[in-house]
């Protein structure tokens, strides 16, 4: 296992590859913001705009790797506000189904931590509709601040709760 922080040109070549991490979440259930039936072109335009928004430094992409194909990925997104320089979010945290329970959210997290304090950032908050990543976030000393019902719905209907979660670093 092997995580990267992608540059521009890595996360281009690994388009197809990041898509068919968050298509395998989205066909099982994963509440991250879309709906079934959800296809392949849809996830290849999703990480063709997340590459851009990277290579234009607003987020840090990061991909986990298993014999040399990504099988995870997180993304961390520095706030922008003038009066929020100190925090970030964590987004789309995903793991291909066959590659669930090795540890890759962990590292991902891990990952995704160091940048943000290379970069200054004291403060992460994330979401999740997702009890096993509850678990992730919660070993990895996140602090739940809340639950917010009917947040969002299923990808193939019906309303999901959220858990707001946070981590100073």
């Amino acid at each position: 296992m092997e995580i990267r922080l992608l540059d521009a040109d890595e996360a281009r070549a690994r388009i197809p590859e990041l898509a068919l991490i968050l298509h395998d979440c989205v066909v099982k259930g994963a509440s991250v913001g879309f709906m079934n039936p959800f296809s392949m072109a849809e996830a290849i335009g999703f990480y063709a705009e997340c590459v851009e928004i990277a290579a234009n430094g607003d987020s840090f992409l990061f991909a986990a790797f298993v014999n040399g194909r990504a099988v995870g990925t997180v993304q961390l997104v520095p706030c922008r506000k003038p009066n929020q320089p100190h925090r970030a979010d964590l987004i789309k945290m995903l793991v291909h189904s066959a590659h669930r329970n090795q540890g890759l959210g962990t590292t991902l997290l891990n990952a995704a931590e160091d940048e943000a304090r290379r970069c200054g950032i004291t403060l992460l908050t994330l979401d999740t509709a997702s009890a096993a990543a509850e678990r992730v976030y919660d070993r990895a000393g996140y602090i739940r601040a809340g639950m917010i019902p009917d947040f969002a719905l299923w990808p193939d209907g019906g309303y999901c709760d959220t858990v707001i979660y946070y981590k100073k670093l």
